[in-house]
């Protein structure tokens, strides 16, 4: 069978896609929009070029998701993360890139591989009978944008506001209590109630807390229904503890008593591994959040798994729409990949590219999907960005990964045996298909 695919956008999703399935014998037709036109975030012609930070995040795959997640990719031949290896400038134990001599490498890399035909254009429709993998991330053009509408149902947003999301069993419990209003509902919420001092000192923290700085293409109408806890907070001392932050009805039933105000956190996932700040879309500088944020009593070592975002991000409903395989499930022969798809980072995005790639081409082979199970960094973002509720953009982390068994009193042990798990897992997909 004579087995084509295309790949729609040239960022770090579609390169890895395009490189992987063209280095199994699959033609490749890569659309993208440069080196003839640029998004306003992007300053050059290159493919898989890093427009924010050049760090790829930790390399330990022992005590970080990420590092875990790159070493996945690594063994699955990722041909991104081997060009960020070559890259590689002194950063401590964060892959860090020269990040013009990445993109020029992988842009080298694409150009000369035989099986790859690059087309310069805007595509604004899709073929119905072509296997596509659409990976033109958080700046899609309108025309595209409109088609990917058309397809998904209308399940497209055009910006991220998350709130933060933290580890649960980082929550100081001493100063933390479950239970709703007036005791309505199932006291799923955990509160995170304050004293006045407390209150008034975490509002002029937050007033005053560093910005991060929006891009000229960012700023406008998009938070208009998302209010940013900072900027609710500099309405008045009293903003927050008469809005989100309300302790009315909310009594701790250790002590009978209400705080001066409260923080409420819901639940992330069904295990209860995750929580987020109701309420905290923020434009707070990351380091920022946890600092301000861990003024809350019962958030003073509270580990963050995701900060929060609020940025141009063109994302898809991807629970709605798209299955574990990345494909869409009205149209199987259109794939999804990169911050498109909702999950956050750059190492994410080249992980989701592989998947995408792999169930593609088995698509085209006849051949069932891959499972890489929640057992996996991988697999784990598949089944988040698939199935998850309130869903927002995520990053690797270990709350999205399947529970281990047992009780862990030592972190680092409990994280070595999650990335023992997860590389015998990919070791076993490789042998089981053929990858």
């Amino acid at each position: 069978m004579n087995k084509k695919i295309n790949v729609i956008g040239g960022g770090l999703a579609g390169t890895e896609a395009a490189l992987f399935l063209a280095a199994r014998g699959v033609a490749v037709t890569l659309y993208d929009i440069k080196p003839k036109a640029m998004t306003p975030a992007h300053h050059s012609g290159n493919y898989a070029e890093l427009v924010c930070s050049n760090s790829l995040k930790s390399n330990d795959y022992e005590n970080n998701a990420c590092g875990l997640l790159k070493e996945e990719l690594r063994l699955l031949g990722s041909a991104v993360i081997r060009a960020a290896d070559e890259c590689r400038i002194p950063a401590g134990n964060a892959l860090a890139v020269d990040r013009t001599r990445f993109a020029e490498l992988l842009t080298q890399r694409i150009l000369q591989e035989p099986n790859i035909t690059t087309v310069c254009k805007e595509v604004d429709s899709f073929c119905s009978d072509d296997i596509t993998i659409v990976a033109t991330g958080p700046l899609t053009t309108a025309a595209l944008s409109g088609e990917i509408q058309k397809v998904t149902g209308d399940c497209l947003f055009f910006y991220d506001a998350a709130s933060p999301i933290i580890s649960a069993e980082s929550i100081d419990m001493e100063h933390a209590f479950y239970g709703d209003r007036y005791g309505k509902g199932n006291g799923d919420h955990l509160n995170c109630p304050m004293d006045k001092e407390t209150y008034e000192a975490f509002v002029h923290a937050l007033v005053s807390a560093e910005r991060a700085e929006q891009k000229e293409f960012e700023k406008g109408a998009f938070f208009e229904g998302c209010m940013p806890v900072e900027v609710m907070a500099s309405r008045g001392i009293d903003t927050l503890r008469f809005g989100m932050l309300k302790p009315v009805g909310l009594y701790d039933p250790r002590t009978k008593k209400r705080g001066y105000a409260c923080v409420q956190l819901r639940r992330e996932d069904a295990e209860g591994t995750m929580f987020n700040l109701v309420g905290f879309q923020t434009n707070l500088k990351w380091g920022e959040q946890k600092r301000v944020f861990s003024m809350i009593p019962a958030l003073k070592n509270a580990e963050y798994l995701r900060y929060g975002v609020m940025h141009r991000n063109t994302f898809i409903d991807s629970p709605k729409v798209l299955g574990r395989d990345f494909a869409l499930k009205n149209r199987p022969e259109l794939y999804f990949a990169g911050q498109i798809t909702g999950v956050e980072g750059y190492v994410e995005s080249v992980a989701s590219g592989m998947m995408a790639a792999i169930n593609a081409l088995r698509r085209a082979e006849g051949k069932e999907s891959v499972d890489f199970t929640r057992k996996t960094v991988m697999g784990a973002l598949a089944y988040y960005v698939s199935s998850a509720e309130d869903f927002q953009p995520m990053n690797a982390n270990y709350g999205i990964l399947e529970p281990l068994g047992g009780i862990y009193k030592d972190k680092a042990l409990k994280r070595r045996d999650y990335a023992t798990r997860a590389l015998e897992r990919i070791e076993t997909i490789k042998k089981e298909y053929g990858l």
